[in-house]
């Protein structure tokens, strides 16, 4: 496999600009074996920026290619380049004026004289003892797909934001949902002045059920926090706590995070605190949102 990378040469450059420059979809097929492979190219690059799909070159010659478009680029793939049901489906892409890339292990064959790029994905031999199984051949045509997707992924700036958008599902996606997603914010926070007596404090962390409240100035900035776990040391260390106002026992300098962060980011910082929630400020330091350990834990994301 190492060998693959000296075959990234201007016939992988041409078939790049091809696909960055497209102005449809990418058309994927193979069949057999390179079926497979065909199957998991188009789903690599649709889910990093290229949108693609695969068509069955027998479906194909039998109406699918009633899906294919002026404007589209074709991959076909296939080690012999000789395959019947591939080679079928070239005029039809030709008609079209559907630029075809090929994917093959032989570079003088039918599909490679019928192509516009060629990519060389040949073998010395399959992994298998009897050198038939279709295994390091159709390994090396995976690695040229993945090496394409990868590029364009670069080219195009994909970023984790975008990634997050395609695969909204599954345990990828909960790893790049962002604490902006999943913050409460507006009338859900709880928050008090700072002169707000005691008993105030106490009936807004009820109320809003999050176990602490922010503390706030005139202006409306925050000053602290304050917290189940405070609660009971205030009830410890004061004889008379109802006298006591929210600004005088508030803690300062919570932890906090960014809405941008990762929630992810956000379960790291509460098991390395010990602590169960962050505050989310905005760019005047007043309180902007919340997010609890039991919010990660309903999206999964712990």
């Amino acid at each position: 496999m190492r060998s693959m990378a000296d075959r990234l040469d201007s016939n992988f450059e041409k078939a790049v600009d091809l696909l960055y420059n497209l102005k449809g979809r990418a058309i994927i097929s193979g069949i057999g074996k390179s079926g497979q492979i065909a199957r998991k190219i188009a789903a690599t690059l649709s889910s990093t920026g290229t949108p693609a799909f695969f068509i069955h070159p027998t479906e194909g010659i039998h109406g699918d290619i009633g899906m294919v478009l002026s404007g589209d680029v074709a991959i076909v793939i296939s080690k012999s380049g000789d395959t019947e049901e591939v080679i079928k489906l070239l005029p039809i892409f030709k008609r079209l004026e559907v630029p075809i890339i090929a994917i093959t292990g032989d570079t003088n064959s039918p599909l490679a004289e019928e192509s516009d790029v060629v990519l060389d994905a040949s073998v010395d031999c399959e992994a298998c003892p009897l050198d038939l199984i279709p295994t390091s051949s159709t390994t090396a045509a995976l690695v040229m797909g993945d090496a394409l997707a990868v590029v364009l992924l670069e080219m195009r700036g994909f970023t984790t934001d975008d990634f997050s958008f395609i695969h909204p599902g599954g345990a990828l996606g909960r790893k790049l949902v962002k604490v902006g997603e999943l913050m409460h914010t507006g009338a859900e926070l709880p928050i008090v002045r700072h002169d707000a007596a005691f008993r105030d404090m106490v009936l807004e962390m009820t109320s809003k059920r999050f176990g602490l409240t922010f503390v706030v100035d005139d202006k409306g900035k925050m000053i602290g926090i304050f917290t189940d776990g405070d609660l009971r040391r205030t009830v410890e260390s004061h004889v008379n706590p109802m006298n006591l106002t929210a600004g005088q026992i508030a803690t300062p300098n919570p932890k906090r995070i960014s809405a941008h962060e990762l929630a992810a980011t956000a379960v790291a910082i509460m098991e390395d605190y010990k602590i169960t929630s962050l505050v989310i400020t905005d760019d005047e330091n007043r309180p902007a949102g919340l997010i609890h350990l039991h919010d990660l834990l309903r999206a999964k994301v712990v």
